[in-house]
């Protein structure tokens, strides 16, 4: 039980701790959980593509029956957010979703998905972690129905969206994920012609971590020049991010993105707009241009879908490339986003809509690093750097510290830097924001410095 912990977006561990004993004992939790609360009504399970996963949800499957719960087992493996609309739009009692996201092959996890299909909030983990137990399946039994999800999310990304993508000319990567025949499909039948990348199923990703970072694009990046395409896009493993690339800029900065996608809903509609600490403040330039506010919350998008939900905002996001908008599931979902963005590209270039924001607002540079930091580490690490916080950072007095996750120290020329521990992996990640790439990178080195001396 010690080994199980939920953390930013569920439980995740390398395939040595991930066992089939802990995760039946993660269904029992959730069972106890459910049935105190007193709810019945079925539960959907779902798995992405790695090749463990669809075994370890035939057990939660087995566990959640053997309690009693009739299951909605997903036919394929599929995104999370396709899961989690099924959950809102069949009033189900919540989901169960095995997967490790973006981790490499050799992990899995869990996650734990309410009936509001908002990512779990801390108060429902702790309560599930507290009901941890080996399964107990001699009460009434329910049953496992294999379910499609796919296509009803499909029919609610039509309906948010109203897409028209005739004449446009897409290059998707599904890097191996459960993105693929879901993403795609979706881009052809809003009338997209689609050139698909990396779109077989690989419970190995080819080799490498199903993360669609920059690094790792660079292939599609080559495929949207090769195929003269107005646009490329990216999901992760479980398609619940997306990253784009347009013609011009190859991968665009998720943080430009994000006010490109705020800024074309403003055109037509009203609200706020929330975003983790981690991102932008080009979003909140946008906003004041509209007349509009910025919630800003903790990384991690249970707190997004949160706040999305209490302000009723238009659209919410993270630098890391997972968004939601308003009238949809409350969890971020690349398979929605990847239409949106292609129907934005339909109407008008994104090259052209970031450059006409570009000199409105100013220029921005973003990026991010690790350090290694074991888990048992960070609070340590944390708590120490409350002790060595400095007066200034690369030649710029510190003007404020905001504490919401980790350190975020903003800077006397609007630049600033952030660190915080990973609730996924075992590192310290530190980010930065200024107007140039000198300066951002001179924030990185004094944060991965400040960071180092604490590990």
């Amino acid at each position: 039980m010690d080994a199980i912990s939920f953390g930013t977006d569920g439980w995740r561990a390398r395939l040595d701790v991930f066992t089939d004993e802990r995760v039946r004992m993660v269904g029992q939790a959730v069972a106890d959980y459910l049935a105190e609360e007193g709810v019945d009504a079925p539960v959907a399970v779902g798995y992405d593509a790695r090749v463990t996963s669809e075994g370890f949800a035939e057990s939660l499957g087995d566990v959640l029956a053997g309690n009693g719960f009739d299951v909605w087992l997903s036919d394929r493996d599929c995104p999370t957010p396709v899961v989690a609309w099924g959950v809102v739009d069949c009033d189900l009692a919540g989901a169960l979703m095995i997967t490790a996201s973006h981790n490499p092959p050799e992990y899995n996890g869990v996650k734990f998905i309410p009936g509001n299909g908002a990512p779990a909030l801390p108060a429902v983990t702790d309560a599930i972690e507290a009901r941890l137990a080996d399964p107990s399946t001699d009460g009434p039994q329910g049953s496992v129905t294999r379910v499609d999800f796919v296509a009803a999310h499909a029919d609610q990304a039509r309906d948010a969206i109203d897409p028209d993508c005739a004449g446009l000319t897409v290059v998707y990567d599904a890097m191996h994920g459960s993105g693929r025949d879901v993403t795609d499909a979706l881009l052809e039948s809003a009338g997209a012609t689609v050139f698909r990348r990396r779109c077989e199923r690989d419970a190995s990703f080819g080799g490498g971590s199903p993360e669609p970072s920059a690094e790792r694009l660079a292939g599609l990046v080559d495929a949207v020049g090769a195929h003269d395409a107005d646009l490329g896009v990216a999901n992760d493993g479980d398609a619940d991010r997306l990253a784009v690339v347009t013609p011009d800029r190859g991968v665009l900065d998720e943080n430009l993105f994000f006010a490109a996608v705020y800024d074309a809903l403003l055109e037509s509609d009203a609200g706020p707009a929330v975003r983790s600490v981690s991102t932008t403040f080009l979003i909140d330039r946008v906003a004041d241009a509209h007349g509009e506010e910025v919630i800003e919350t903790p990384v991690g998008f249970k707190w997004i879908a949160e706040a999305m939900v209490e302000a009723d905002a238009l659209i919410g996001g993270e630098e890391s490339g997972g968004f939601s908008l308003r009238g949809h599931v409350p969890e971020k979902d690349g398979v929605v986003m990847a239409l949106l963005a292609a129907d934005m590209t339909a109407a008008e270039p994104l090259d052209r809509r970031v450059d006409r924001l570009l000199d409105a607002h100013g220029a921005i540079v973003a990026d991010k690093v690790s350090v290694d930091c074991p888990d048992d580490r960070k609070t340590a690490v944390v708590d120490g750097l409350g002790d060595v916080l400095p007066a200034s950072i690369a030649g710029r007095a510190v003007d404020d510290v905001i504490t919401l996750d980790g350190f975020k120290l903003l800077l006397s020329d609007g630049s600033w830097l952030l660190i915080r521990p990973s609730g996924t992996e075992p590192k310290m990640r530190v980010y930065a924001e200024a107007r140039s790439r000198e300066r951002v990178d001179a924030l990185l080195d004094e944060g991965r410095d400040l960071v180092a001396g604490l590990v």
